[in-house]
């Protein structure tokens, strides 16, 4: 019995609650590291968008360079009309020379520089398709999706564009003597930044409009409807001077003229033509003409404006 009664309060923890050993908290297991759980560090994330920005802007360059159907047609149209259009209307206004200037200047001359500000202007515009291109089928999702800053998009396209715009505005410098048009070494050293500076603004203004497109059809009306307007008043066929009250403000409100006329200055004056002529036919601001420094800097901060905007829409999740 003293046995039995000695064990009984063993039963009773044996069939009744465990013991109150057994319920003693345990030791908590360690924490998974931090690092599986938690986004990458910032400076990896911005040398992947670094490294975006460039593979971006490399598939772009070599989807033009190895389009030589493309790269030659491109040229078609400023050699139709700086050849066709130019020795036409440059008869028809006096013989080969186009009374610019009193004389001193010939209209092809004259055109030369609006045909490579012409020629950058639809290259720049149209490199802004190819975003609505892959948009289209799939590729731009799969970029956007990447462990990246959806900015990179933006400026590798933006650099894309530009650069296939600069080598369109490089070769159509070799007909320059087709223009009658004398280059020295240092007129193709100060037309590359002037250049550069256009193809950047043009090609970043594309590359916002093309940001929110949805559909080729979409872009390409867009694009019709901007291009021509921007083209004719931008003094690239005609001299920005004696024109009515509210066609010199639409010409003032025309970026593409802030790239035009330096290139044009420029081209001139290595020519020859005195700066009072080629001043006479461009922009200027309360009877003074706009200088090239300060018609370049317009047009890169238009070019910084709408890179801006280009960024902020690729940001915004469809």
């Amino acid at each position: 019995m003293t046995d039995s009664y000695a064990q009984g309060p063993q039963l009773d923890r044996a069939v009744g609650e465990p013991p109150v050993i057994s319920e003693a908290p345990q030791a908590a297991a360690p924490p998974p590291p931090a690092l599986a759980t938690e986004a990458p560090p910032e400076p990896g994330v911005l040398l992947a968008s670094i490294r975006a920005v460039y593979i971006i802007w490399y598939r772009d360059v070599i989807r033009y360079l190895r389009d030589r159907f493309r790269l030659v047609a491109s040229l078609a149209q400023p050699i139709l009309y700086l050849v066709i259009f130019g020795t036409g209307l440059s008869s028809s206004l006096g013989g080969g020379r186009g009374g610019f200037g009193g004389g001193a200047l010939d209209y092809k001359q004259f055109l030369y520089g609006g045909i490579i500000g012409m020629s950058i202007l639809f290259i720049s515009i149209f490199s802004g398709m190819s975003i609505v291109w892959d948009r289209e089928f799939g590729f731009l999702k799969e970029i956007l999706v990447a462990p990246i800053n959806r900015s990179a998009v933006a400026v590798g396209k933006t650099l894309g564009g530009a650069t296939q715009a600069m080598v369109q505005g490089l070769i159509l410098l070799l007909l320059a003597p087709v223009a009658g048009v004398k280059l020295t070494p240092l007129s193709v050293v100060e037309l590359l930044p002037l250049m550069a500076v256009m193809s950047f603004a043009l090609t970043a203004m594309g590359v916002a409009l093309a940001a929110r497109m949805r559909s080729m059809q979409g872009f390409q009306g867009v694009m019709n409807f901007l291009m021509m307007p921007l083209f004719f008043l931008s003094g690239a066929l005609f001299p920005l001077k004696g024109l009515p009250a509210w066609m010199d403000v639409l010409t003032h409100l025309d970026p593409m003229a802030y790239g035009v006329d330096p290139v044009r200055k420029v081209i001139l004056g290595g020519s020859g033509v005195p700066a009072r002529v080629t001043d006479s036919l461009g922009l200027s601001l309360g009877g003074q003409p706009i200088p090239v420094l300060g018609e370049s800097a317009l047009m890169l901060a238009f070019g910084l404006l709408m890179l801006t905007l280009a960024i902020i829409s690729f940001r915004v999740r469809d």
